[in-house]
């Protein structure tokens, strides 16, 4: 972060792809308990009115946040971080997965702290609503 001079509004942090396949959502399941069959049977996912298995959104909210540590490079820097759930994440039975790419811009910096925007798009839509971080600055 300091290689790049002060952090002011309007400072872009470095973007971040992310790609979820089905394996992730099988171990994202295991690890969290979430288990709904959404996330993991097409069928299911079907009944329930979806086009197809979608991403837990947690998994897509806490692996967007990755833009805001791998930037700040101490998670323990991160004083507030919070979206809503837009949009969901379709997960196709591929190799390929799902790719969600996530940007993020300082809106706002004040007594050491930068308020970061985030943006994470799916298939060219949005699936995270008012994202956004608040960073405690290295002094």
């Amino acid at each position: 972060m300091s290689e790049q001079g002060p952090v002011v509004a309007g400072t872009e942090l470095p973007p971040l792809e992310l790609r979820f396949t089905r394996a992730d959502l099988v171990r994202y399941a295991g690890a969290s308990g979430d288990l709904n069959p959404i996330h993991w049977s097409d069928r299911v996912a079907g009944i329930a009115g979806l086009p197809g298995v979608i991403a837990h959104g947690m998994l897509t909210l806490g692996a967007a946040g990755r833009i805001v540590t791998d930037w700040v490079g101490d998670p323990a820097r991160i004083r507030s971080y919070g979206a809503r759930f837009t949009r969901p994440v379709l997960v196709p039975d591929d190799d390929e997965g799902a790719t969600v790419l996530v940007t993020a811009t300082v809106t706002g910096v004040s007594d050491g702290i930068a308020k970061v925007d985030i943006k994470a798009v799916y298939d060219g839509k949005g699936v995270l609503g008012r994202a956004q971080a608040e960073v405690l600055l290295p002094e």
